[in-house]
């Protein structure tokens, strides 16, 4: 069986984070494996506090995993501090770790900033350049290439300055009213636009790091990119498009929309 790990922080109300990481690995079809960046408070209605992991234990658990179970794939979300993104890029390094996606998430779905200002330049510098491919929405994306993007000849220029600058792969996604569910992939050569249908659904708590992971999913089980990358839109499209209505706030998607097996039955008495 392929597997797959997810490097991140955790979500405890399970829309995003890891925990959301490991379902969407599991439903995408490898053994799925963690190593927690930071313990996060938060639910669907914002963030309440993040307790970090210190990097020395953070290299542990990825040398628990590489030592053991080596993964055939790696998806690096939510990482708020410079120190942990160093200790990652050089464990990967050292274990010469394969198909890396990195989501380079900055600030929740609520809202609320994830990773500091000085990290930013250390995920440019370390970490971005051993990715396979990276996945920033919108507002990321104008952080990462310092470029405004208001239109769709914005979001080209902006995926092509960050592959240029980078050297990895670049699926900018639309969202954010520019380009709805569009998205824009750029590297390896290739430039492609992957279309998606708009699905109204309020609850989106999690959609980068599903979209991500699944990504990642895919590269493990040996699609191409650009192939792991309709795959991956095509389930989060069924995801969303589930309906789950969860939570307070900006609720999480239906993971196991796909889960047809005997153990998912309800009781029906």
């Amino acid at each position: 069986m392929k597997t797959a790990l997810s490097i991140a922080g955790t979500d405890p109300s399970g829309g995003a984070g890891i925990q959301a990481d490991l379902k969407t690995m599991t439903m995408n079809g490898v053994f799925a494996m963690s190593a927690i960046t930071a313990l996060v408070a938060q639910n669907t209605t914002g963030v309440k506090e993040i307790v970090e992991m210190t990097p020395e234990f953070l290299g542990k658990q990825i040398d628990a995993v590489y030592e053991d179970i080596p993964p055939d794939a790696v998806k690096i979300g939510m990482v708020a501090s410079g120190g942990l993104i160093e200790t990652i890029a050089e464990r990967l390094r050292f274990y010469h770790a394969k198909n890396i996606v990195v989501d380079p998430v900055m600030v929740a779905t609520s809202g609320d900033r994830l990773i500091s200002e000085s990290a930013v330049a250390t995920l440019k510098s370390c970490l971005l350049p051993l990715a396979a491919v990276i996945t920033p929405n919108i507002p990321e994306a104008e952080i990462l290439s310092g470029m405004e993007i208001h239109k769709r000849d914005d979001i080209e220029a902006a995926a092509r300055h960050i592959g240029n600058a980078y050297g990895c792969a670049v699926l900018l996604k639309g969202g954010h009213d520019i380009n709805d569910a569009n998205d824009f992939f750029y590297g390896r050569g290739q430039e492609q636009w992957f279309y998606g249908k708009r699905i109204d659904n309020p609850n989106t708590h999690g959609t980068g790091c599903t979209l991500s992971s699944a990504i990642a999913a895919n590269l493990a089980k040996g699609f191409d990119l650009p192939v792991s990358i309709k795959r991956s839109k095509d389930y989060l499209s069924g995801a969303l498009g589930a309906m789950l209505d969860l939570g307070k706030g900006r609720g999480p998607m239906m993971h196991n929309f796909d889960l047809k097996w005997k153990f998912a039955e309800e009781c029906k008495l």
